[in-house]
């Protein structure tokens, strides 16, 4: 895990609720200047908008589409959060979305590290995030990332053809294993070489001859992040299959939390944040499916960590590993280098 001096988490990223109006807002109260935007409202689409493609340009954790345009959409990334159209998608009047927001570096330039060069990769170095265009060659390959760390995880999708699947890389499952953030599909290690079966390294990451990573004239877009003490951890975890379930420590009080059984296939990606509900009755999305929100008890995110709270087979089955994707909403101190305690609420 990489070490850094983020104190103030919300810098880098933040939980921003908003009501859909059908037409043209602002939406502030982000607290930082975002360069990518995941947007999720009732049983709409899960939405990613980000800087380097342009900003009216989304792809879709939950289905493999290519990339689509709407006009309509978000339509800026502005200082303190983002601006919207009237689209039925991302501002549907009256419907309660999240946005999930990461800062990165703007638009970014051509990484030249891999053997691709990339077409753009904004990297920040302080939270570890960056986000990478990219041409394929059909032909083994690596690409920059630019965080200057080894990677952790790393989110590929083909943008120019429909069809692929997203295809997840976690470091708790290495580079001969993926994981499909757009199915229910368990950890795989079949025959579908995604990552030339190599772990990426501080400057680059690996991709093989796979259309879903690497088609000859295919352009992907790559979401890459490595751990930040106090701010971001990407790990794994056993269920015990109790009601008193497993406790996970990060270090931080989650701010937004993505678990993946990575096991078994048939359980949903589970995602949460710190703004839609509280221990006891959080709000569930599922980045692999559209449908709305559900409120659960299954979990609490705690001032250190986070906590099952039954036995659900989505996430505490006994003996079953679990990977997960968790950013702070506080550092377990106020301050990194020695502060006072951060509660629980």
């Amino acid at each position: 895990m990489a070490y850094s001096t983020i104190i103030k988490p919300s810098d880098y990223m933040n939980t921003k609720l908003y009501t859909g109006s059908g037409s043209a807002q602002s939406i502030t109260g982000v607290g930082m200047a975002p360069d990518w935007s995941w947007l999720k409202g009732g049983t709409n689409d899960h939405l990613l908008f980000n800087k380097v493609t342009g900003v009216t340009k989304y792809t879709r954790t939950n289905t493999a589409d290519a990339q689509s345009t709407d006009a309509a959409g978000l339509t800026a990334f502005d200082s303190d959060g983002f601006t919207l159209g009237s689209s039925s998608s991302a501002n549907d009047s009256g419907t309660v979305y999240a946005s999930w927001n990461w800062k990165a570096n703007g638009l970014g330039s051509s990484n030249t590290d891999g053997s691709i060069n990339s077409t753009y990769t904004s990297a920040n170095t302080t939270s570890k995030c960056s986000i990478v265009t990219y041409t394929g060659t059909g032909s083994n390959a690596t690409v920059g990332h630019g965080l200057g760390v080894v990677p952790e995880s790393i989110w590929v999708k083909c943008t120019s053809t429909g069809g692929e699947d997203w295809m997840v890389y976690h470091t708790v499952l290495g580079g001969t294993h993926y994981l499909t953030l757009n199915t229910t599909a368990g950890d795989n290690s079949g025959g579908e070489v995604i990552w030339n079966d190599t772990v990426p390294t501080s400057s680059v990451f690996s991709i093989g001859t796979n259309g879903k990573v690497n088609g000859s004239g295919r352009t992907y877009i790559a979401y890459v992040f490595a751990g930040v003490k106090a701010y971001s951890k990407f790990s794994n975890y056993f269920g015990n299959g109790n009601n008193d379930g497993t406790f996970v420590y990060t270090g931080f009080k989650p701010g937004w939390l993505m678990i993946k059984n990575a096991a078994e296939s048939g359980d949903q990606w589970q995602m949460n944040d710190n703004k839609r509900g509280y221990n006891g009755g959080i709000q569930t999305y599922y980045a692999d499916s559209g449908e709305a929100s559900t409120s659960t008890d299954a979990i609490d995110l705690l001032s250190n960590g986070f906590k099952m709270r039954n036995n659900s087979g989505a996430r505490n089955n006994s003996g079953v590993q679990y990977v997960y994707w968790a950013f702070a909403s506080n550092p377990f101190t106020a301050n990194v280098d020695g502060g006072l305690p951060v509660t629980a609420r």
